[in-house]
């Protein structure tokens, strides 16, 4: 969306490459060069204020931080922010805001510790904002178009298909009986992919309220938040869930589906007013 009166915040370009090449033995005793995913550490600082060091595959690390200063509810909008500059010479993101944020001690001081991979606290009292999120009840999503965004997303995972070791995060949008990938992140760690989108759809003003996310990732309390936060009414996952996960998700309205691992299966949990079973020739009476 276009946003002529929003100054968004200079940005470096500082993707490192996604998988690097070692030598490994096979079972043969053969020597063979093998792609394995980066993992870098990644330290953010906020107005010169050590937050929190992320390992991450280095691909998106603008909007990684982006994302993480949004659903950590750190910065309130992307206005606020100036610049972030990423150097891996020093391996840190250094962020700049415009005037300061508001008691930062207060919003630090408050961590959970979490089941996160690539980050482990959530700051400040997200857990006590989630009755306040409301979700759209007039979209919906049918069996034909979740299949079409799990092919759409199987296209997607080049670093996972090279090297393994990575998730993958996707934002899409779907109609009837088809799919858009509006973005697909691979990192080391689920909560990683998801900021990086968070971080894009801040940038692009996109609006999630009509739209699908996907993780490769289990759905815990903090991935069902986030897209929450986002306002995203489906989140799905190739993976199983956690009893918290699905608690929240059933107390805000998230329509949750797991288990989406490939062929047709899959697990609705939640949110199935939302859902639109389709019909097949053998179910018409």
């Amino acid at each position: 969306m276009n946003r002529p009166e929003l100054t968004l915040p200079e940005l470096t370009a500082s993707g490192r490459p996604a998988t690097f090449e070692v030598e490994a033995i096979n079972e043969r005793g053969e020597a063979v060069s093998t792609p394995i995913a980066g993992e870098h550490p990644l330290t953010i600082y906020l107005d010169k204020r050590e937050l929190v060091t992320l390992m991450t595959l280095g691909q998106a690390p603008e909007a990684l931080v982006l994302g993480y200063l949004r659903n950590q509810r750190l910065v309130p909008s992307i206005a606020d922010i100036a610049a972030v500059q990423v150097d891996w010479d020093t391996d840190s993101a250094a962020v700049t805001t415009r005037r300061g944020i508001d008691n930062l001690d207060g919003k630090m001081s408050k961590r959970t510790v979490t089941t996160g991979c690539g980050q482990g606290t959530v700051f400040g009292d997200l857990m006590e904002e989630i009755d306040s999120i409301k979700l759209r009840e007039d979209v919906r999503l049918s069996e034909d178009a979740l299949h079409a965004m799990l092919d759409a997303v199987r296209r997607h995972e080049a670093v996972y298909k090279t090297a393994g070791a990575v998730h993958g995060c996707a934002l899409a949008s779907v109609n009837a009986d088809n799919a858009e990938i509006l973005y697909f992140v691979e990192d080391v760690g689920r909560h990683n992919a998801v900021d990086a989108i968070a971080g894009k759809m801040w940038l692009d003003d996109v609006d999630g309220s009509d739209k699908v996310f996907y993780t490769t990732g289990r759905l815990t309390s903090e991935m069902v938040i986030k897209a929450a936060q986002m306002r995203i009414p489906f989140l799905v996952s190739r993976s199983g869930l956690t009893k918290m996960g699905h608690d929240i998700a059933a107390r805000i309205g998230i329509t949750m589906i797991g288990r989406a691992a490939g062929g047709k299966h899959y697990l609705l949990f939640t949110g199935r007013e939302r859902f639109v079973k389709s019909i097949s020739p053998t179910e018409i009476v």
